[in-house]
């Protein structure tokens, strides 16, 4: 049995949704959906880490486990890191990196990933990918690509089209399936302390800052990144008005009784 921690960074000043961890959905701030699927994971801990009182104070009231971070971080990996350190975890100890913007994440992938990190320890973090099967999503930089190797280590992540296919891209747009060649990123990692620690003493690569993808870092400084096929395909996040409306309609879908 893998034993893992589960960390939710959260922050209020979101650019495109301001207060979003807070924003109601059936009910609830999504900051609290978001920790209930964690709390669904099986993990040994659950924390929200966090700069702003308002997420605190609602989390809090929910029952929930707050760490208080600087509000200096630029990247969520950094909150996550200072909150393991508040915390005093072990080296060794695996914490999944879950956003708080996740409320439909089925807790079956917080657990995969965990697992997935426990069983290559030659790799620094784990994450996890599902076949892009749309072309308006190959193209669209929103949705993050990546291309692996024969042992399922990251090559290469980006908001471009990636791998390029140097014939049919001449002429039509692909049409995508389920047993193509390519794979969106889903953003949920894995890492153990100690390599946390040592991600955010390192200065942001140039590639990480071209791309605006953190985990870039990881692969410029020479880290191993293991991504495996999601057992579930998730919803995807929260980041615009129309994503708090769709995300609404599944769990009302969901509630007793609907």
């Amino acid at each position: 049995m893998t034993h893992f921690k589960v960390i939710i960074p959260a922050r209020y000043a979101a650019t495109r949704l301001p207060g979003k961890p807070l924003r109601l959905l059936a009910g609830k701030p999504m900051i609290q959906h978001v920790y209930e699927r964690a709390m669904e994971s099986g993990a040994d801990e659950v924390l929200i880490a966090t700069d702003d009182e308002r997420i605190r104070d609602a989390a809090v009231q929910f029952g929930a486990q707050v760490c208080m971070t600087s509000p200096q971080h630029r990247s969520g990996t950094e909150r996550l890191s200072e909150a393991a350190r508040h915390r005093d975890y072990a080296a060794d100890a695996i914490v999944v990196n879950l956003q708080g913007d996740e409320p439909l994440l089925p807790p079956s992938l917080i657990r995969q990933v965990a697992e997935d990190l426990a069983a290559h320890p030659q790799a620094s973090i784990a994450t996890l990918c599902a076949p892009l099967t749309r072309t308006e999503h190959l193209f669209d930089p929103n949705v993050v690509k990546v291309v692996m190797d024969q042992g399922g280590f990251a090559l290469y992540f980006s908001r471009a089209p990636i791998p390029w296919d140097s014939v049919r891209f001449r002429s039509t747009p692909p049409q995508l399936d389920a047993d193509s060649d390519y794979f969106r990123h889903i953003g949920l990692y894995a890492s153990r302390c100690g390599f946390l620690t040592e991600y955010v003493d390192r200065p942001a690569c140039r590639l990480e800052q071209l791309e605006s993808l953190e985990q870039l870092r990881a692969l410029w400084y020479g880290y191993r990144i293991h991504v495996a096929h999601a057992a579930e395909v998730p919803e995807a996040g929260v980041d615009t008005e129309e994503d708090l409306l769709r995300v609404e309609r599944v769990l009302k879908g969901r509630a007793p009784g609907a």
